[in-house]
């Protein structure tokens, strides 16, 4: 004959199942307030990549604009050269300047005025670049011999201005 369970194992088989169910309970999910949290940790990554990222890129765009005129700076400075250091004539296609400019993804078009190259950026430049120019004006010190560039533009972002006008020379300080 079976004995009747005390009380005292009943208390503990009633604990047991009920130790059971907030285990399978505790491992349902996560809490509301667990999401919560991750919720807030994503939106503060987001909120400090995305300018950085936007850096990043119009950087990208600006390191093209600088290659699209590295062949005419190379033509303006020969040409000075060989007119011992004087831009008038330093114009596309005069005294072995090139031609024409082939336009870029980014720069629609480009001219060359007494050795100063002003490129006019194209619609795929992107956001508020359309139509903006980056000038580059060639400088020989007096009795100097190095030619020094120094650029300029009309763009009103931050991140391009810097970029742009990065190896401008510095200002002599007294």
């Amino acid at each position: 004959m079976q004995s009747m369970p005390s009380l005292k194992s009943m208390k503990s088989i009633k604990s047991m199942k009920s130790m059971q169910s907030m285990k399978a309970q505790a491992q349902a999910g996560f809490t509301l307030i667990e999401l919560m949290i991750v919720v807030a940790i994503i939106g503060i990554l987001a909120a400090v990549a995305i300018p950085a990222y936007s850096d990043y890129t119009m950087k990208a765009k600006v390191s093209n604009f600088q290659a699209a005129a590295d062949s005419m700076k190379t033509a303006v400075a020969l040409c000075a050269q060989e007119a011992g250091g004087v831009f008038d004539d330093c114009e596309l296609n005069k005294n072995g300047m090139p031609a024409a400019f082939t336009p870029t993804r980014e720069v629609a078009s480009a001219k060359i005025t007494k050795g100063v190259i002003e490129l006019t950026l194209s619609d795929e430049a992107g956001g508020d670049l359309k139509g903006k120019t980056v000038t580059y004006t060639p400088n020989i010190a007096t009795g100097g011999a190095n030619l020094v560039w120094v650029a300029s533009t009309n763009i009103t972002n931050t991140a391009a201005v810097a970029a742009i006008e990065k190896s401008n020379p510095k200002a002599a300080t007294p």
